[in-house]
């Protein structure tokens, strides 16, 4: 009886500097321990010496908590578009604005200043 064994095989991903991504401390997640994933930003990108390995440096945004020698195998990228899809998405033809997300309100705020050649109020 013959055995087919599929692998799952993901494009080698390549991350600059700015880029967000989420990482998972694989060692803290299959032990069980708290705090194994989070969101960073990458600061820089280097190459292992003995294994010739790219890896990154990371800092995290929850915590600006710096992160060294991550492993790409353990990082994916954050789309811009993912994190701008309620802004894109929000309802501009309700006449509640309670009804959009306060990224999609704050947008279309900043969107109507500038349209209207008023300066953007900062938070």
């Amino acid at each position: 009886m013959t055995h087919l064994q599929t692998q799952v095989t993901r494009p080698a991903a390549t991350y600059t500097q700015g880029d967000v991504v989420l990482f998972r401390d694989a060692e803290r997640f299959w032990l069980g321990q708290s705090g194994h994933t989070f969101v960073g930003r990458v600061v820089r990108a280097w190459r292992q010496a003995y294994t010739g390995k790219v890896l990154y440096d990371l800092v995290e945004l929850s915590g600006n908590r710096h992160r060294s020698g991550i492993d790409p195998d353990y990082m994916r990228l954050l789309p811009p578009a993912d994190a701008m899809r309620d802004v894109d998405t929000a309802p501009l033809s309700e006449p509640d604005t309670g009804a959009m997300t306060p990224a999609a309100v704050a947008w279309l705020r900043q969107q109507l200043a500038q349209d209207a050649g008023l300066p953007v109020p900062r938070a």
